[in-house]
Formats: structure tokens, sequence, C-alpha cells
């Protein structure tokens, strides 16, 4: 076939579509979810309280252990127009219910928000593991200096994890054309394919509903070497 097919995906205007919600998407979870796990580990490692650090950090580990299935379902519970716990707050408070899963104003949003909580419980593992790597005697002798918390973490603790933040930022930037198939495929409707659909959903839809095989692996195979592209 040549490039026959990879000349039809050029032309496809929902093509580039998909392309720019997938790295929409990715880049407003580095933005977002990168940033809120670093904070995260930073704060979990501040707390003092034994019992309450080990609290936290259950609960904030709990959704990653849960299939995509299974906390899809919870996310469409709680944000449920009539029943949802989040709309019968807004609601409570005067509000207007909110169609969060079907009004593409706020899918992104939605898909950026809870893949950031299921997934900061497990990388912030590595952050307090890099922490914990940090020699001790540097906060002593910055307390003795007159350093607050603010500043040992200005200039101690987060240098020394660089190397880690670095790794881990490499690996979210690799996947930058990639998409999490599993969570969008559970949360997202036709009324949201505007904003929510995503490359790996439209190969689906191409490769799996309508039997276009060899397109379906052009788009693959260019999404692949586009993420290898961007990692170099």
């Amino acid at each position: 076939a040549g490039f026959r097919y990879f000349q039809q995906m050029f032309s496809d205007y929902y093509f580039w579509k998909v392309v720019w919600n997938t790295v929409v998407i990715n880049l407003y979870n580095i933005a977002v979810g990168f940033t809120f796990t670093i904070f995260f580990a930073l704060m979990l490692n501040e707390m003092k309280l034994r019992r309450t650090k080990k609290i936290a950090q259950t609960a904030v580990y709990l959704p990653y252990f849960l299939s995509w299935v299974v906390f899809a379902g919870l996310i469409r519970a709680f944000l449920d127009p009539q029943t949802g716990l989040i709309n019968t707050m807004i609601t409570s408070m005067g509000g207007q219910e909110v169609m969060f899963l079907t009004d593409n104003r706020y899918f992104q949003t939605v898909l950026v928000i809870t893949n950031t909580i299921k997934e900061a419980g497990y990388d912030s593992i590595l952050y307090l593991a890099a922490i914990a790597g940090v020699n001790p005697e540097l906060y002593e002798s910055a307390m003795l200096d007159g350093a607050n918390r603010y500043h040992m973490i200005r200039h101690i603790t987060l240098p020394r994890i660089y190397p880690t933040i670095a790794v881990l930022l490499l690996l979210r930037v690799s996947k930058l054309f990639a998409s999490n198939f599993e969570q969008v495929f559970n949360l997202y409707s036709p009324m949201v394919y505007d904003t929510g659909d995503v490359i790996s959903t439209y190969i689906y839809r191409i490769g799996m509903e309508s039997s276009q095989y060899s397109m379906s692996t052009a788009v693959n195979l260019f999404a692949s070497v586009l993420g290898l592209i961007i990692l170099l």
C-alpha cells in the first residue's frame, strides 16, 4: 500500500484534532499532575506526626491499586448530575448542576484531576525515596545557620531530588503523544469527542470498531515515532 494510509491520515482533519487533544491533555497533566506530585511529596515529608503521615500516605496510595474500570465508576457516581456528591454540594450552595462528563468545557479538566488523584501516590513514593537519601547533616547545618523549613526545602531538598524529577519528567514527555486509553475510554462519550477523543481511543474506534486495521496501524506508528523524537 506504500504511503497510502499515511496520506489518508495526514489529510484527515479529525486526525489532527485527536492529536491536538492528546498533546493538550498530556501538557495539562504535566503542568498540574506532575507539579502537584512533587509538592505533595515535599509536604508529606514535612509531616511530624507519624500516624497522620501514614493515614495521608494510605489515602493517596489507595486509588493507584484500583483499576480504571472501578475508579471510573466511582468518578461517575461522584459527578452524577442528580445524585453525585459534587453536584449536591454545588446545588446546596445555590449553584446549577454541572455536566462534568458531557460538557466539553470541563471534560479535559476532569481527566487531568482524576489522573492526578489516581497516580500521585505512586509517583510520590519515588520522590520520598529520593528525599530519604538526603544527608540529614545538611538540615542540621542549615538549622544552625538560622534557616527555616522553606529555606531547607528550597536549597537542600529540591536540588537533591532534581535527578529524580528529571527522569520522571523525561518519562512524561516521552508519552506526550500517548494517552491513557483505559481512563478516557471509561469516562468519555460522543458528546465530548471534540475535546476528549485522543489518539488511543481514535485507534480503537477505527481499528476494532470500523475494521480499518491498516489505517489504525499507521496512526499508531506515527504516534510512536513522534514519541521517540520528543524523547530524544
